[in-house]
């Protein structure tokens, strides 16, 4: 039986100034609510600015609102629960902290979307970003636990921990914040199996916080192309400003695709470049440049035309994407024609041209008012290790792909059951796989599909992370990354594979994870891994960089928990080719319930010291101080050339 709508009881009245100061006296509290609620999609710096407005646009809202007609009865206590926070102006407050953090996760309206989900105005902070402190080993597992919760949920398992509230207080809270089941969200709470004392940490106090510089390079090319967009603006406005409409008689300026030799012939379909079935065989390149022209619709000229001038000119009606710093532009000349054919319920053209590759997708009976797709994606430098494969249809969370010509056979493989031998996977005489469900699931991350492709002589992972070109994983030190192979690595990914959500829709090329240390934890703990895994992209920037803390687990290979997630860095050179070197550490909980700072460092480190909070010092690169719960330390090493560096931040 389905239990009925919660009621909100009876609110006691409000006065203004009485909000006004229960705000001032709880606000890091409050700002804590909002930080521990909001999505962690917004990002630990957007999420800290977020939890300020919310928490001071509430104390706006009830001074608007005014006094309260009517009586009413204050919400009961709870042992441990202070007068003023279980008064009806304190709970106003809180309610609309809630109800503003809530509305943050609910579908985006483009036609008039919610206050909370654009950026605030006020606070505002230009040239900085700010988020709290780093906490231990449990903290990052809470937050992962939370971040797999849906909105209410996490709110319930907040207002639970930190407010104290009692579940039928909780239900009421929910309800009046506009949450139609209260009770789903109580029990998805339930499973997050964590002590409610952790929701005090550091971590998660967006009043104590950090402040590091935003990507000043990329910062200063933006201010540049502002300043010549706006020179450019100005001089163009001057032109049509000039008698005639411009420079007057022999105006070099041409209506699109006009009196261009190389403009037209991108349009004209009998001008692309249509590449033999055998050719691979002898090119001497093994790219996108040797595959074949496949599909049954190559000779559809109108097909081929209409993909043609799509590209060149999108329509309101085309849904258009692009992986990051991808151009978007018309194609400069007759690109190459790889597929044309019918996949699912679509008809789908790809192009190649040399730095993109193009993929135009419309319904098979080409009913202009269902619209139309195109995607682009950077593939500049591929060869045959990242040329194997390409999607060629996404729908219903599965996804087809167009395999390279020297594939001899295609597998799936899923990452969190090392021990399962792949399964095959069915494909067309043009290469076209089936498909195969997508990448990652809901609910815990518990399996992962990865696509396995042979061309005789190696086996590669592929695996779609959300764009055109699916990314090839492997393992491995930065000098010499290689093909997953092998029990040791497909366990170590088992444990990696649910970290690469955090890296979709990036323009990754490859990821490479490889153990740079194994350290025994202290009082008989066993033996933890320390992992680095690095995502490049086509682009050359936007690298993610995480260093993993994997802990013992008595659980069977590809039921172990993922790995801890002990520092993460964007467009940082460590773990890759021209610094292969990493440094990363933990707050640790031994069985006996003792604390401990435990890091590690690759090679290249000769001695490790952490000052802060906890001081001490070890020989070598693997370093174990005892602590106490909720320190924060500073990790520094020395390389073997007298050098100091600090840890991957």
């Amino acid at each position: 039986m389905r239990p009925l709508p919660e009621v909100p009881s009876a609110a006691a009245p409000v006065d203004a100034e009485q909000a006004e100061a229960s705000l001032v006296e709880h606000y890091p509290r409050l700002a804590r609510l909002g930080y521990l609620v909001l999505p962690p999609s917004l990002g630990r710096s957007r999420r800290v600015l977020a939890a300020h407005a919310l928490a001071q646009r509430s104390l706006q809202a009830a001074r608007r609102a005014g006094p309260a007609p009517g009586t009413g009865l204050p919400l009961p206590r709870r042992p441990g629960r202070t007068a003023a926070a279980a008064g009806p102006d304190y709970a106003s407050v809180r309610r609309r902290v809630l109800r503003g953090a809530l509305a943050a996760e609910l579908p985006r309206r483009w036609w008039w979307p919610r206050r909370a989900q654009l950026p605030p105005a006020l606070p505002l902070v230009w040239g900085l970003r700010l988020f709290p402190h780093s906490g231990g080993a449990d903290e990052l597992a809470l937050e992962q636990r939370l971040s797999a919760l849906c909105g209410p949920a996490r709110a319930a398992f907040v207002l639970r921990g930190l407010e104290s509230l009692a579940d039928g207080e909780v239900r009421r809270e929910l309800a009046a914040a506009g949450v139609a089941d209260p009770h789903a969200a109580l029990r998805e709470a339930d499973g997050v199996a964590a002590p409610y004392a952790l929701l005090a940490s550091p971590e998660f106090d967006p009043c104590s916080l950090q402040a590091r510089p935003p990507d000043l390079p990329r910062r200063r090319r933006h201010a540049r192309a502002a300043l010549a967009a706006v020179a450019a603006a100005a001089v163009c406005g001057t032109l049509l400003g000039l008698p005639g409409g411009g420079w007057g008689r022999g105006d070099p300026a041409a209506p699109p695709y006009a009196r261009n030799p190389a403009a037209e012939e991108a349009l004209d379909p009998g001008a692309l470049r249509v590449v033999s079935a055998t050719f691979w065989r002898r090119s001497p390149r093994t790219d996108f440049t040797a595959w074949p022209t496949r599909g049954d619709r190559t000779e559809d000229v109108r097909l081929l035309r209409r993909a043609l001038t799509v590209w060149a000119r999108p329509g309101g009606g085309v849904r258009t994407s692009a992986t990051p710093r991808t151009p978007m532009g018309p194609p400069m000349g007759a690109p190459q024609l790889l597929y044309a054919g019918e996949v699912g319920a679509s008809a789908v053209v790809l192009f190649y041209d040399g730095l993109r590759v193009v993929r135009y997708a419309e319904p098979r009976n080409a009913d202009p008012s269902e619209g139309a797709a195109l995607d682009f994606a950077r593939v500049d430098g591929a060869d045959g290790a990242s040329a194997g494969a390409l999607v060629v249809e996404r729908a219903a969370g599965r996804v087809r792909y167009l395999t390279a010509p020297w594939v001899r056979k295609a597998s799936l493989r899923d990452l969190l059951a090392p021990d399962r031998a792949p399964r095959p996977l069915h494909r067309t005489p043009d290469g076209v796989t089936d498909a195969p469900a997508g990448t990652g699931s809901t609910g815990g991350c518990r399996s992962w599909e990865a696509v396995e492709l042979s061309d005789g002589t190696t086996d590669r992972l592929v695996t779609d992370l959300g764009e055109l070109a699916p990314a090839r994983l492997t393992s491995g030190p930065p000098s010499e990354p290689h093909d997953v192979a092998g029990r040791p690595e497909l366990e170590s990914w088992a444990r990696t594979a649910c970290l690469l959500p955090s890296v979709r829709s990036h323009g990754v090329r490859s990821v490479n994870s490889w153990t740079y240390a194994t350290q025994s934890l202290p009082e008989g703990g066993g033996s933890a891994r320390w992992l680095c895994t690095r995502a490049e992209t086509w682009r050359g920037t936007g690298s993610l960089v995480l260093a993993q803390f994997q802990a013992p687990s008595a659980r069977p290979p590809g039921s172990r928990p993922p790995g801890a997630v002990a520092a993460r860095s964007e467009d940082s050179p460590a773990c890759g080719k021209r610094t292969p070197r990493v440094l990363a550490g933990v707050l640790w909980k031994s069985r006996e319930g003792h604390w401990y700072v435990l890091a590690a460092g690759s090679e290249q480190f000769t001695s490790l010291t952490t000052s802060g909070g906890v001081t001490g010092s070890a020989r070598g690169r693997l370093l174990a101080v005892p602590a106490d719960a909720g320190d924060r330390a500073r990790l520094n090493g020395r390389l073997r050339d007298g050098s100091r560096v600090g840890a991957l931040r």
